[in-house]
């Protein structure tokens, strides 16, 4: 069965078009209710289920969370509250609390004319498609309001950014102390901007904070993972060790050290993998995606660890991780996976791993990562005609074999087309740029000329 309103990380759209609107939300909160009841049936304690819905600093999140907590309520299904808070928060939380479902109001990076509705297992777990479907066919039902006897109750929980900086804190070694490091930690002006800050300020580092004063409207606006630039520029001006930039909802991680150099997803996942082989632990692979840099690749096959690609977006990193038992993996984006510290990308924690990384090696990040030089990539979007068939392209075919043979073992190409728009996206990886840059634009033109 297709789905009709959830993507790859929940539903997500513009603020007051279907499905972000508040309807809608009513409706989803008593569906997924109606869903939570079913599985609670079975149950000996009969007692009724409980959700724990955060969001980040959208404006519109007010107005979601009052509709999904009414939609709960009229299903029997208690609600807590925990205002703002990073995605991983409350997926810890979830977890913590024993409850059977979190919930997070969030568009992570997008800006704050979108919204979105996200849910976590009581494992504090990405839910699995089967689930999904299952809502969706609940919103297809008439709705069945409980007696007033059995309506869902609310309350908010006022420790819970407290509770989530200690989990946070208990992901590293207990002898690790940021004193002596000066930390510029940027939360786009999101979900972080209270409990990032004092998660580094606890752990003994000076922290200045930017992007940390969110006005309902300037979530990511300048700021954040997305936005790096802002951190380059106050790591500099303040003189600071490094810098730490999360987006929105707090579940990406960009890294930027003294000299204001940037790192990504893909060169923090590789050195918390070395770092960890350092300390004798056991990497048996690595997952990526199709879109992590092929220098990654390399560094590791050098290692004797195998780098295994999924498709694009840390849920289905996560399921490879599962399906092999492996425990690292992540993106270029910034999404970072250790399952044995947490069971969903957390920025928060993915800096802390690695600070402690750069600390216990004694060596700076820079020297770190020395070794790892990225591939230059090209990603060109090529519109295709409606209903045409960029598999059945015979010269992008030829193209694709020609260049493929041309790059041998020093670069590869990555066709895919576009979830959500008619669009063909031509990536190209070699070791040198103008490579990269004249192969895309060969392809680029065999997918245009023979559409």
């Amino acid at each position: 069965m297709t789905r009709r309103y959830f993507g790859t990380d929940g539903i997500r759209g513009t603020v007051g078009q279907a499905p972000i609107t508040p309807d809608f939300a009513l409706r989803l909160g008593h569906a997924v209710g109606r869903v939570l009841q079913r599985s609670a049936a079975s149950r000996e304690d009969r007692r009724a289920p409980g959700v724990l819905i955060g969001k980040d600093t959208r404006i519109s999140g007010y107005m979601l969370e009052s509709a999904l907590e009414a939609g709960f309520a009229s299903a029997g299904v208690d609600v807590l509250l925990t205002g703002p808070l990073p995605t991983p928060g409350v997926a810890y939380l979830t977890r913590a609390l024993r409850l059977d479902l979190g919930l997070v109001i969030s568009a992570s990076h997008n800006a704050y004319p979108d919204n979105g509705i996200k849910f976590f297992s009581a494992r504090g777990e990405k839910l699995p498609d089967e689930w999904e479907l299952a809502v969706e066919a609940a919103l297809d039902e008439p709705p069945q309001w409980v007696d007033s006897a059995r309506l869902g109750r609310a309350r908010r929980i006022d420790d819970a950014q407290g509770r989530y900086i200690e989990f946070c804190k208990a992901t590293v070694s207990g002898e690790l102390t940021l004193k002596g490091l000066k930390l510029v930690v940027d939360a786009a002006n999101g979900a972080a901007y209270q409990v990032a800050p004092a998660v580094f300020h606890e752990l003994g580092a000076q922290v200045v904070s930017i992007g940390c004063a969110p006005n309902g409207t300037n979530i990511n606006a300048g700021f954040g993972a997305t936005a790096p630039q802002a951190l380059v520029q106050a790591v500099r001006e303040h003189g600071a060790d490094y810098g730490v930039a999360l987006d929105g909802d707090a579940d990406r991680l960009q890294m930027v050290d003294a000299a204001g150099r940037l790192y990504n997803g893909d060169e923090l996942l590789y050195l918390l993998a070395m770092d960890r082989r350092t300390h004798g632990e056991e990497v048996p692979g690595v997952v990526g995606t199709l879109m992590t840099n092929m220098a990654i690749e390399v560094a590791l096959a050098g290692q004797g660890i195998p780098l295994v690609r999924a498709k694009v977006g840390d849920r289905y990193v996560l399921e490879e991780l599962g399906r092999r038992g492996w425990l690292l993996g992540g993106e270029g984006s910034g999404h970072l996976l250790a399952l044995d510290k947490h069971s969903t990308g957390d920025g928060i924690v993915s800096a802390l791993q690695v600070l402690q990384a750069v600390q216990r090696s004694s060596r700076a990040l820079s020297v770190l990562l020395n070794e790892v030089q990225l591939f230059p990539q090209t990603m060109i979007n090529v519109r295709l005609a409606q209903g045409s068939d960029w598999k059945r392209n015979a010269q992008l075919a030829r193209q694709i074999e020609t260049i493929q043979v041309e790059l041998g073992r020093t670069g590869r190409v990555l066709i895919r087309p576009s979830g959500t728009e008619p669009v063909l996206r031509v990536m190209v990886e070699a070791r040198e740029a103008e490579t990269s840059r004249r192969m895309a634009e060969r392809l680029a033109e065999a997918a245009r000329n023979g559409a």
